[in-house]
């Protein structure tokens, strides 16, 4: 037998099934009043939707009528339910202008961040529980980060919202040690050894390294209108995360990027939340920002030994992988950095490897 799935738009009260039992009777509500010593006004406010059925009204008309206490309390649970539908669902509504510009919701879907559906208001408390707001507007105080003035137009702050969303989910479910200072900077040699690796195999150990010097490091893929490269920020005093586009980048981008966000976590204040953009974009914090860059630049590939480098004129590629092999770091990064200062991307396009991620 199929199942009644009848919801109705209007909510009745239990007072008006009182009121026709009492014209059934021809009982008057002065009568039910002597007969059940409850006031005349409170009998009144029941019968106009005024005042509830309380438990101690029921047990009196059950007594008064013949029915049981759970006739009338369950008509005053199923009105109570129904207004409180009928109410979120009006707040639904409220809510589907802003829905429309979380076009990633077909990539959370896709990822497994949140359900997949058609339906507009499954799909607006889908992403309230995803979020964890009680209502779309509240983005933007929650991840004011992701809402900053960007030099892209076509920025969807509601995806890069998302995106940093996806991001702390994952941070959390990662257990680490207490943030280590220390301990990190001791490590960085071996992270650098890892630009040798593909992600394959680098993936888990740069997560495991990351997580017993107090940080959370984790890959989210890439969303439609967001350009962006990475982003960090402080879950607490002692757990830092460094967030990861999945993006179909080359290997020296990539590095940079993690050690950019390495030398926020290192330099820079906990309560300070960073997004870094392709091609670099944040106004904001611009004196931080190339702090950031000049660790990542000289981490990767020292000043000293770049000077060095760029001394010989001829600079074929058997050079590059020696002098790459010679600082434990992989060619590409070599290569990125001459594409980079000299403007000459297609030269060393060759020797540049794109990353491909597991999901």
């Amino acid at each position: 037998m199929a199942r009644n799935n009848y919801m109705p738009n209007f909510a009745v009260h239990p007072g008006k099934t009182l009121q026709d039992i009492l014209d059934s009777l021809q009982m008057t509500q002065v009568e039910l009043s002597n007969r059940t010593g409850m006031a005349k006004e409170t009998i009144c406010d029941i019968v106009q939707g005024r005042n509830p059925i309380t438990p101690d009204t029921a047990i009196k008309l059950s007594e008064v009528f013949g029915m049981s206490m759970s006739f009338w309390n369950n008509m005053q649970r199923n009105y109570e339910e129904t207004l409180a539908r009928i109410k979120a669902d009006e707040k639904l509504e409220k809510e589907l202008p802003l829905l429309k510009k979380f076009i990633c919701y077909s990539e959370l879907a896709k990822y497994g961040y949140i359900n997949k559906t058609r339906n507009e208001k499954e799909k607006i408390t889908n992403l309230l529980n995803f979020v964890g707001v009680s209502s779309l507007e509240y983005v933007q105080k929650t991840y004011a980060v992701a809402f900053r003035r960007s030099k892209y137009a076509n920025l969807s702050n509601e995806s890069l919202a998302a995106w940093l969303r996806c991001g702390e989910i994952k941070a959390r479910k990662i257990n680490t040690e207490k943030f280590n200072k220390n301990k990190l900077e001791k490590c960085i040699n071996e992270i650098k050894s890892l630009t040798r690796e593909k992600p394959e195999i680098f993936q888990e150990k740069l997560i495991n390294i990351c997580a017993a010097c107090g940080i959370s490091v984790v890959f989210v893929p890439h969303f439609r209108k967001t350009f962006v490269n990475g982003a960090t920020r402080w879950l607490s005093s002692d757990k830092a995360m460094i967030q990861l586009s999945l993006k179909g980048s080359y290997s020296d981008i990539f590095w940079f990027s993690f050690f950019h966000e390495l030398a926020h976590i290192l330099k820079h204040g906990k309560k300070e939340q960073f997004v870094e953009f392709e091609n670099g974009d944040n106004n904001n914090l611009k004196d931080k920002e190339n702090e950031a860059d000049i660790f990542a630049r000289d981490i990767l590939i020292p000043q000293s030994e770049y000077v060095k480098f760029l001394k010989k004129e001829d600079r074929n590629d058997n050079y590059i992988v020696k002098f790459a092999n010679k600082l434990g770091i992989s060619k590409s990064i070599v290569a990125g950095r001459l594409a980079h200062d000299s403007g000459e991307w297609r030269k060393f396009e060759h020797l540049r490897s794109r990353l491909k991620f597991s999901d």
